[in-house]
């Protein structure tokens, strides 16, 4: 007979892909499951079980005394969670930080960090204990709630979840990214959970948006303002995924002489609050911010930050606009309910299946803390008879025990007791043969049985089970709603910040300029409005293209002959000093792309755009506004064409001369209104493309430039036609450059 085999050693072939496949899928589980992302019912990581597990076995309770970090953290990675000590470390300073917990599960003792973003003492230096919160996450862990699995070396056991009398995972919230999908999930209010757990308990076919009712957004530890709409909050609650934006709490203290400042109090989760001065004194210094003057931190315990505006007469809410859109004055914080469930199993849950998840949960615990309970009643009622038994004749049971060879088996043959029974009556002490203690036992017996009954009664009755669920969501909102201190609502539950907000460029000082753009790129801007272009000056070989008249205040909007937009500020402009910038430093445009025309923005107005082979069509001036340097596509061109024409639509006709010298005249109402493509067909040709194009009004006729001089066609019925047709001879005299002006 031959042996099989030997496995160990052996060398599979195996695919280098399915290998690599094998072992990343492997990596990407344990990542998410056991790393990454929280548990839907007791809303932990693992991480985070085995550090509270870890302090619950030192009897660190609420009620007691303090130790050491380093131990808390020694028995954790000793025991439990075979990871770095830092990693470990850093987690129980997090849950001890009142501005990163909504309700922290450690109380710590000594230098936990801050929130500018100080870091905590080492872990010699602190201490640390479990808060009520934690205890109550914990409560029931010795009653058989939940399933114990082996630790990682296999020498002790830990809890596979909670029984999360409190519910975690809605009221701190969690974050985390994990392989391929991650987690964010913002903390709420203690007492508006209950209240949504309490309308799902009571009604549990209850529509998402009722419980969102309750349950109207989250609530930061660090407060602040919450400015989304009504109805992305519900979107975000109803899908699992969504966002809401924070913004500081800030008011205004009036001064002497009609001067006022303004304090922020609060300020949006996770800003680090030296880090969001440090922003702002660095926009300051770069004059981005002109209605501040400075900023001053006097926070102590509580946050002050002081802002000084430029003037008495600068708006508060248009200072603070200004500081929300620059700075972490407001934020946004990310919603994507990604939990496992409880199969282990991740997915993005709705807030109702989260609820209802918890609930399912403390259904589970409840119903496995009862059959422990009647496991030990039974056993303390099987002793209790055998006692109740042996008390009619005592003095036969001491014969027994001090005659018999075998005094057990005689006992459990005199009185028909079972083998529990007779160990217990042999182990029983001599004092308890008093009469005072058989009424003890009596009432004993009577108490558990009553209690014994009222747990079968609860096993056989669901709706009694829910009801005593809900009595225990009722403890909790006792023990910590919102009457408590840690229980009220921290973050203002606000309007949506107004669609016409002011813009930045507003808030320029409004002064006269001359924009000039030469023929090699190069652009300025000169104070005032220049009225002799002849006096400037350029680089040997270059000459002036553009000349616009301007305001710092305004847009200027550049056509590049790509069919690109690019909007600059007129305050951004680059002093007349020299012979300027180029203008590729302020926008990203191509090196092979010219500029076309430049202009003032106008909003509401009309633009009419062309190509150089005669297509184009009208769009709205603000669709064309870009917000970015690599500008806004709005007019395609063909193969061989090249933007060319962008002029208001100021008038009701439109004048389009060919290279062929053929002029066509069509009403403007034929072009149609696009935001963006190529547009429609404005004269045939043949050969070449479109010369010229002038928007003017019909009735006041046609004009043109003849040097120095005007010319104007007032009877253009010859010349009148449709849209793409092709036109005919321009009237004797026109100029043979074939150009309006």
């Amino acid at each position: 007979m031959t042996k099989p085999a030997a496995t160990t050693g052996e060398i599979r072939e195996t695919p280098f892909a399915e290998a690599l496949g094998e072992r990343y899928l492997a990596y990407a589980m344990s990542t998410i499951v056991s790393r990454s992302l929280p548990d839907v019912r007791d809303g932990l990581k693992p991480v985070h079980r085995r550090l509270l597990f870890a302090m619950r076995q030192l009897k660190l309770d609420p009620d007691g005394g303090f130790k050491k970090c380093a131990r808390v953290v020694g028995d954790v990675i000793g025991k439990y969670h075979p990871h770095g000590d830092v990693a470990v470390y850093d987690t129980l300073v997090r849950l001890a930080q009142d501005f990163a917990v909504r309700y922290p599960l450690v109380e710590g003792q000594g230098n936990f960090g801050n929130i500018d973003g100080d870091n905590a003492a080492a872990m010699r230096y602190t201490e640390a204990k479990l808060t009520a919160v934690a205890a109550a996450l914990m409560d029931g862990l010795d009653e058989d709630s939940v399933d114990f699995r082996p630790t990682y070396d296999g020498t002790e056991e830990e809890p596979v979840v909670m029984p999360a009398a409190f519910p975690n995972l809605l009221a701190n919230g969690s974050a985390g990214i994990a392989v391929g999908m991650a987690t964010s999930i913002p903390p709420h209010n203690l007492g508006e959970i209950c209240d949504a757990l309490d309308l799902l308990i009571a009604r549990p076919d209850c529509a998402v948006d009722e419980l969102i009712e309750r349950m109207p957004g989250p609530d930061f530890p660090t407060g602040g303002v919450l400015v989304e709409t009504r109805e992305a909050v519900a979107e975000a609650y109803r899908t699992g995924k969504g966002g809401f934006r924070v913004r500081a709490k800030w008011a205004v203290e009036k001064l002497s002489h009609g001067l006022y400042q303004i304090v922020i109090t609060e300020i949006p989760y996770q800003v680090q609050k030296s880090k969001l001065v440090e922003k702002i004194a660095e926009l300051l210094s770069e004059k981005k911010l002109p209605l501040l003057a400075d900023i001053r931190d006097e926070s102590a315990e509580d946050i002050r930050l002081v802002l000084e505006p430029r003037n008495r007469t600068v708006e508060a809410e248009l200072v603070m606009e200004q500081l929300f859109r620059q700075t972490d004055l407001e934020t946004r914080f990310s919603l994507n309910m990604n939990v496992l469930d409880a199969h282990a199993v991740p997915r993005v849950m709705d807030l109702k299946e989260v609820l209802r998840c918890f609930l399912d949960h403390r259904m589970e615990v409840l119903e496995r803390r009862s059959r422990f309970r009647l496991d030990k009643i039974a056993k303390r009622l099987e002793v209790l008879e055998g006692f109740l038994k042996v008390y009619a004749d005592l003095d036969k049971v001491i014969r027994i025990i001090r005659f018999a060879d075998e005094p057990k088996a005689e006992l459990i043959k005199t009185f028909t007791l079972s083998e529990v029974q007779a160990e217990a009556i042999l182990n029983m002490r001599l004092r308890s043969l008093n009469k005072l203690q058989e009424v003890e036992i009596k009432t004993e017996h009577a108490a558990l049985s009553a209690e014994k009954a009222d747990l079968d009664a609860l096993l056989a009755d669901e709706g009694r089970r829910w009801r005593t669920i809900a009595a225990q969501v009722a403890e909790t909102r006792k023990a910590f709603g919102g009457h408590t201190a840690l229980g009220k609502r921290r973050t203002e539950l606000g309007d949506a910040p107004s669609a016409v907000v002011v813009p930045i460029e507003a808030y320029v000082e409004r002064e006269p300029i001359t924009l000039v753009l030469s023929d090699k790129g190069w652009v300025r801007a000169l104070k005032g409005h220049a009225d002799n272009p002849e006096a400037l000056k350029f680089k040997e070989g270059d000459q002036l293209r553009f000349l616009l008249k301007t305001w710092t205040t305004d847009k200027i909007l550049v056509f590049a002959t790509d069919g690109r937009f690019y909007t600059i500020g007129g305050d951004k402009l680059p002093s007349g000093r020299g012979h300027g910038e180029p203008l590729r430093l302020m926008i990203d445009l191509a090196n092979d792309v010219e500029v076309a025309c430049v202009m003032v923005h106008k909003p509401g107005r009309k633009l009419l755009l062309a190509s150089s082979g005669g297509r184009g069509f009208v769009v709205e001036e603000n669709e064309v506004l870009a917000q970015t340097r690599a500008g806004k596509m709005i007019l395609n061109t063909g193969d061989g064409e090249k933007a060319a024409f962008c002029l208001p639509m100021e008038g009701d006709a439109v004048a389009i001369m060919g290279d062929n010298r053929k002029l066509l005249v069509f009403m403007a109402e034929e072009i149609p209104e696009m935001s963006r493509g190529r547009g429609v067909i404005l004269q045939k040709y043949r050969d070449g493309g479109a010369a010229d194009i002038k928007v003017f009004t019909l009735a006041d006729g046609l004009t043109w430039s003849l040097g120095e001089r005007t010319r104007t066609e007032a009877d253009l019925t010859p010349w009148l036609g449709k849209r793409a047709s092709i036109g005919r001879l321009p009237p004797t005299g026109f100029p043979r450059n074939n150009k309006f002006s």
